[in-house]
């Protein structure tokens, strides 16, 4: 689950209103970081924690790239 607290990480989307970003999580796979390393180096999240955090960025990269291609035109 994402969720999302003004007073909290900045207001930044976070993974089941604990203090690691949505963020936090799409860096340390860009990074190299494995699910099974970030599971073991974070062992409160879940493999679904990094999928819902996966899924988020996607669905709000397609939104922002709707968004530009409207203005775009």
């Amino acid at each position: 689950m994402i969720t999302f607290e003004p007073g909290k990480c900045g207001g930044k989307p976070c993974i089941r209103r604990m203090r690691i970003t949505v963020f936090d999580v799409l860096d340390y796979l860009a990074g190299g970081m494995t699910v099974e390393e970030i599971l073991e180096d974070f062992p409160y999240l879940t493999r679904e924690d990094i999928r819902a955090a996966c899924a988020f960025v996607s669905e709000f990269g397609q939104e922002q790239w709707k968004k530009r291609d409207t203005r775009a035109s």
